[in-house]
């Protein structure tokens, strides 16, 4: 189950474009043991919106590396492309509301972005919030449906 049910998994299938992710946001939203951000999450979160119908662009801020649970992985994922890292000493926030301005598409984040609410015009039209539960992604589906109307309609 990737959570949500049916309603989760109506866009399988089609092509609903691209999505951006706040990739931090996503890995230290469900924390292990230790208190660490897991990869396991931005594993999940990736195969979750892809069966959906959405090509995922994961963005993690470079401090990451040195705070998740598995930094070889997430090495890993950023040397195959799956994932992208912002630049040391900038605010990756930018570059996730950058990209999904550019790429005119939704993104996943936790984050209300109250900081950038005067450069990026639509972001409560615009972010689909998450919660991870027992494992399981769940996207809080009346936003991703306003965030693909939106979206299209630009």
């Amino acid at each position: 189950m990737s959570g949500g049910g049916q309603e989760q998994e109506q866009g399988q299938g089609k092509d609903l474009g691209p999505v951006v992710v706040d990739g931090s946001n996503v890995a230290w939203e469900d924390q292990n043991a230790n208190g660490k951000p897991q990869i396991r999450n931005l594993r999940d979160m990736r195969k979750t919106l892809t069966r959906m119908g959405f090509d995922p662009i994961v963005i993690v801020d470079a401090a990451l590396h040195h705070q998740i649970d598995q930094p070889d992985e997430l090495d890993k994922l950023i040397d195959a492309g799956e994932i992208f890292q912002a630049p040391a000493g900038t605010d990756a926030d930018y570059f996730v509301l950058e990209t999904a301005k550019d790429r005119d598409a939704p993104f996943v984040s936790n984050d209300t972005e109250r900081d950038y609410q005067d450069r990026f015009t639509h972001l409560r039209q615009r972010r689909i919030p998450f919660m991870i539960v027992d494992g399981h992604i769940e996207l809080y589906q009346p936003n991703v449906k306003q965030a693909l109307e939106f979206t299209q309609e630009s």
